[in-house]
């Protein structure tokens, strides 16, 4: 049966999300000279550029000012609206920001040329978006929030439809539906896509989800039929695996449906080509396809971390126990309410699935150890919860503590005019929101690394000649400019 044609936009995730699913988040802002001002002439809606794990490695690894960063690319990128990603009051980082800091943040995303804000929080407590919302719009900001999927008993269409329903009455200018571990199915699309649709009106919808469990390409198609209208890709180079759906495969497939895709595929390409030698010469990854896996579903932490997690058991000595603590940590999170498998929470929710595992193999209860992070969440000092914990559970977890149900960020005092005094003074704004971030060491650290530098490489040789000597030359880093690593 045929569906009616749509218009479909699309919002890049190249320069952010997307090598920070298969890069390890170490795209540097030189990487991004040659490909940006393509990206830029393609269409899109918006680019994704810095927030959330980006924001925090420039600052702690690459030595890169994430403020410089997003003042560069504005000279790169000048027709598309450049996107800040943030995790709503707690910013770039897992702690709670004070409401000034927040407030400050907003101010300056403008004054460093972000016209985009994508906001979420990891629970969907929208009390946590209020001030995000409000202070980024305040300065002109297209905001469109993120409400975060997963599978449950308890996150139904209707949760979201309120979650949806709460964020319209904030005053925004979109919704994302953001699928961080690729859990959205194509069942499931059909009914929650019409349902946020109707709680939406006619505010457009869009969709962020990634590929872990092989469905979100296809899924995307799915929703497109049902009514978003916009979707979050990566150039193919960087696309699939954990990260998104590909650009240019999606908009074929969208056009072989009927659907308007308006964007310049050419410019993508060589986007593409250009990220496919950089990953040679560097040594870093491109996306595949992963296959799907039921068990996915079940734990629903992202490959990236569960890479991550192998690494830490072998510290252990549980290598050989990975699946058995994933099929723990399924039964942690069903416990705790079914916290989404987020940052900060799926850190918690494994490390508290690896403690269970541990004290069984010692005689001992589960929750025998509990982190005090797995405490305050049980209070709810971050957010609401979608699910219960069993009055038993809590108590133990909790050892009796008072439960938290004010806003989470109206606990935490006001910080900006202590830091001008104990760390000042600042040469701007954006250095003082640079120490509300971080302690001294990075802060100081940051600053000694100096300007970005820019010149990733020189470029005499046409790009396809340079590709073939890739595959053919082992010493082919002596013919390409690379930087050395900044800040030690």
């Amino acid at each position: 049966m045929s569906t009616p044609s749509r218009s479909v936009r699309f919002i890049d995730v190249t320069l952010r999300d997307a090598h920070q699913c298969l890069w390890a988040t170490r795209m540097t802002t030189a990487m991004m000279k040659d490909i940006a001002p393509r990206l830029d002439r393609a269409g899109f809606e918006a680019i994704d550029l810095v927030g959330g794990a980006v924001f925090d490695v420039c600052v702690r690894f690459l030595r890169e000012d994430p403020w410089e960063r997003m003042r560069i690319l504005n000279t790169w990128v000048t027709e598309t609206p450049l996107i800040i990603h943030t995790r709503g009051q707690s910013l770039f980082t897992f702690e709670f920001f004070a409401d000034d800091v927040v407030a400050l943040s907003a101010e300056r995303f403008a004054a460093n040329g972000m016209r985009y804000h994508t906001p979420y929080d990891p629970l969907n407590d929208t009390r946590n978006l209020v001030i995000p919302i409000q202070s980024a719009r305040s300065h002109g900001i297209h905001t469109v929030p993120g409400l975060v999927y997963t599978w449950s008993p308890v996150h139904t269409d209707e949760y979201y439809a309120r979650k949806a329903r709460e964020l319209v009455a904030i005053g925004i200018d979109g919704l994302f539906i953001k699928d961080p571990s690729g859990l959205l199915t194509p069942e499931r699309a059909a009914t929650l896509v019409p349902a946020l649709k109707q709680a939406i009106g006619d505010l457009p919808l869009q969709l962020h989800s990634h590929c872990l469990s092989g469905l979100a390409p296809y899924v995307a198609l799915q929703a497109i039929e049902h009514g978003v209208e916009v979707v979050h890709t990566a150039t193919s180079t960087l696309a699939n695996a954990a990260s998104h759906p590909s650009t240019e495969k999606l908009v074929e497939n969208c056009r072989r449906r009927g659907h308007d895709a308006p964007l310049d595929l050419e410019a993508v390409r060589e986007v593409a080509e250009r990220l496919d030698y950089i990953a040679r010469v560097e040594g870093k990854p491109t996306g595949a396809p992963v296959e799907y896996d039921e068990f996915h579903f079940h734990h629903q932490v992202a490959g990236g971390m569960i890479s991550n997690l192998k690494v830490q058991l072998e510290g252990v000595g549980l290598a050989d126990r990975i699946n058995e603590v994933l099929e723990e940590a399924g039964r942690v999170r069903a416990d705790l309410g079914y916290p989404i498998v987020v940052s900060p929470f799926a850190q918690y929710i494994v490390t508290q699935a690896v403690l269970n595992v541990t004290a069984m193999d010692q005689g001992r209860p589960r929750y025998d150890s509990v982190p005090d992070e797995i405490r305050l969440y049980a209070r709810g000092g971050y957010g609401e919860i979608a699910g219960t914990i069993a009055p038993d559970l809590y108590d133990r977890i909790t050892r009796g503590a008072e439960p938290i149900t004010e806003r989470p960020g109206s606990l935490v005092y006001p910080q900006l005019e202590q830091l001008r005094r104990k760390r000042g003074p600042f040469a701007s704004d954006d250095d003082l929101l640079l120490a509300a971030y971080y302690d001294d060491g990075q802060y100081s650290a940051l600053k000694a690394a100096g300007p970005i530098q820019t010149e990733y490489r020189i470029m005499d040789t046409p790009l396809k000649t340079l590709m073939k000597e890739i595959a053919n030359r082992p010493d082919v880093r002596a013919f390409h400019y690379i930087e050395k690593p900044r800040g030690g």
